[in-house]
């Protein structure tokens, strides 16, 4: 029963945030591929990669190594698109590649996941002994994903008044029943998480700089425009964690090192997309003086 449960609070996410698909940022990729390209890049490419490296270099414990493959695999939130407009960053552009990878996410999510997860033995072995079935897993993530999606955009093009009335109301009701399960988890060994917050945080905030700095050297590669480069590092970092814990919850039985590792990430990847918007902020200041 709780997990048929959390699985519909974590659908009923995702077809929150698809209510905010609009065509007007899938046509935006035709007159911009290049930007729109690099931001994707960043985010299912690059920082995937990233990520194995990182955890076949570290020795960490496979349920944290298998989170931040998780949130690594998973695509950028509808978080990122405020802080790009926040930092005086191309929004058109992180709303077509937001749009685009919430398409992708589909197939690439579950893709890379399961393929992070095999090609480290550690994380390989884990998920073994935990008897988790790689198909089931991409099953299950495909079911997640794809109904809720899809049954977002035939609303949004069938009823759109409809979807614009019912998506906040949904998406507050969706985040108050996901964060009471992660606190009630949570609570239930509340000194074990405390420890796990002092060994989990140092290893975010290297993570989600690994996203950003990637992001920027893909889009310094590419020779985008500043705005357009500010977008691309902001997606590149931003991942929906919010979504990987969902996925925790439901397929991990709240496991409380991915629920650090996914928590942390929440919390952090706002702190660092806002402080990297101010410095652009005030850079935009200077230079206007």
């Amino acid at each position: 029963m709780q997990q048929a449960v959390l699985m519909a609070v974590l659908m009923t996410m995702v077809y929150t945030v698809s209510l905010e698909l609009r065509a007007a940022d899938f046509r935006y990729v035709a007159r911009h591929p290049l930007a729109v390209g690099i931001g994707l890049l960043a985010q299912f490419a690059l920082l995937p990669l990233a990520t194995l490296g990182l955890t076949l270099l570290l020795d960490l414990p496979p349920a944290t190594e298998a989170a931040m493959m998780l949130v690594a695999a998973c695509p950028g939130g509808a978080l990122s698109n405020v802080v790009t407009a926040f930092g005086r960053g191309n929004l058109a552009l992180s709303l077509s590649i937001s749009a685009v990878a919430s398409v992708l996410a589909l197939a690439l999510t579950p893709l890379n996941f399961s393929l992070m997860i095999a090609a480290n033995p550690a994380t390989a072995a884990w998920a073994r002994s935990i008897a988790i079935d790689p198909r089931d897993l991409v099953l299950s993530l495909l079911l997640l994903l794809a109904v809720p999606m899809s049954a977002a955009m035939i609303t949004s093009t069938r009823a759109p008044q409809f979807a614009a009335r019912i998506r906040k109301p949904l998406a507050r009701l969706s985040a108050i029943a996901l964060g009471l399960f992660i606190v009630v988890a949570v609570a239930a060994q509340a000194k074990l998480f405390v420890i796990e917050l002092g060994r989990t945080l140092p290893l975010v905030i290297l993570h989600n700089g690994l996203g950003l700095t990637l992001g920027w050297i893909a889009a310094r590669a590419a020779r985008l425009a500043v705005a357009d480069r500010r977008a691309v590092v902001i997606e590149g970092g931003m991942q929906n964690s919010g979504l990987a814990l969902g996925i925790i919850a439901v397929q991990f039985h709240s496991d409380l090192a991915m629920v650090a590792v996914a928590g942390l990430w929440g919390i952090w990847h706002i702190v660092s997309g806002l402080t990297l918007a101010i410095v652009w902020r005030m850079k935009d200041a200077r230079l206007a003086y």
